[in-house]
């Protein structure tokens, strides 16, 4: 995607959310997605919601390489770091997160909570604050927008039963402390 201001505004266009032939729906904000062409097995994309309220959540997803020279090299604890801090400074979403697809459809089959709980997140201030959390947990301040959570210095793998049961008890503190539900959303589901 060519970083040319009328191709953007043009893929923003075309990303609000509408009904079909209907004008704009302003409080449901606006998606854009932009990936690679890259081989099988090596996509690399960004899907991006945003200027969203009531009820809906602004939110960067990355999705990186399952496999490949492109995995092993994008697909480390300090990659994934900067990357949620470049989404979250440029975007300021709600939530931001980096995880693989079989974390993301393993949190999904439990359903515990709006927002997902990856290898690294980013929660917005706005959420509330971030408890304290168990080791290896490590959690850094994104200037005064945010905090990331980086689940462990390893590479997070839900075939190991170690970083499952990490996830599941850090989302449970969080969700404890309110930080699992989007913005706006009502509490009692």
């Amino acid at each position: 995607m060519p970083p040319d201001l009328p191709t953007l505004t043009e893929a923003f266009r075309r990303g609000v959310n509408r009904e079909p032939g209907g004008p704009p729906i302003e409080r449901l904000g606006l998606v854009l997605s932009a990936y690679n062409d890259g081989p099988p097995g090596e996509l690399v994309s960004v899907s991006t919601h945003c200027g969203a309220y009531e009820r809906n959540n602004n939110v960067c997803v990355l999705s990186l390489p399952s496999k490949g020279e492109s995995a092993e090299r994008l697909i480390t604890a300090s990659m994934l770091t900067d990357v949620a801090r470049s989404m979250a400074l440029a975007w300021e979403p709600d939530w931001a997160v980096a995880m693989s697809h079989a974390h993301r459809d393993l949190q999904d089959a439990e359903g515990e909570s709006d927002i997902w709980l990856g290898w690294v997140t980013y929660l917005s201030r706005h959420l509330g604050t971030v408890p304290p959390l168990p080791a290896p947990v490590r959690i850094e301040p994104v200037e005064d927008k945010g905090t990331l959570i980086i689940l462990t210095p390893e590479r997070f793998t839900v075939a190991n039963p170690e970083h499952v049961a990490l996830a599941r008890r850090v989302r449970e503190l969080l969700a404890r402390a309110g930080l699992m539900r989007r913005a706006g959303a009502d509490p009692r589901g």
